[in-house]
């Protein structure tokens, strides 16, 4: 089946199967490796895209489930001031290690950020507490999101 969607800024279509998950279509066959395989499950977060602005595990999603829909990655981010200014404050806080987790964290973090509900630490911890990471621990990139927000 073929199905159209919006890919960080631009119209795609995509023949997939109808139990085709979003992940493997948006790494497979669209080529975005921001978008990693982590549990499968949507508990971990690195499979994390922004599906029409909120942050989603493209994981649990078909993709044809997307039709019509606007989908972001950190590839279509890359000229935005606010997400660069949530990735220099990533790297000044020290909150990246591997790397693996990191774009579902900028993306859920932006999403939270752009619609102002992050202003504090708490708001910070609540809003990411859907990702996980396995090497830095918390406090550097709960600390990067709410530098962001100054």
């Amino acid at each position: 089946m073929l199905v159209k969607f919006r890919l960080n800024g631009e119209e795609v279509e995509v023949e997939a199967r109808p139990n085709e998950i979003l992940l493997d279509t948006l790494r497979l066959k669209l080529n975005v490796r921001s978008v990693k395989r982590g549990c499968e499950k949507g508990e971990c977060g690195a499979c994390t895209i922004l599906l029409n602005g909120d942050p989603v595990t493209s994981c649990l999603i078909l993709t044809p489930q997307v039709e019509g829909s606007e989908i972001l990655t950190v590839e279509g981010l890359e000229e935005d001031q606010e997400f660069k200014k949530l990735v220099d404050s990533f790297v000044s806080e020290g909150a990246v290690q591997c790397g693996y987790c990191t774009p579902g964290f900028l993306l859920t973090a932006y999403a939270a950020l752009s619609k102002g509900k992050i202003r504090s630490v708490d708001d910070a911890k609540k809003y990411l507490e859907g990702n996980l990471c396995r090497c830095t621990g918390y406090n550097k990139i709960i600390k990067a999101v709410v530098k962001a927000v100054s």
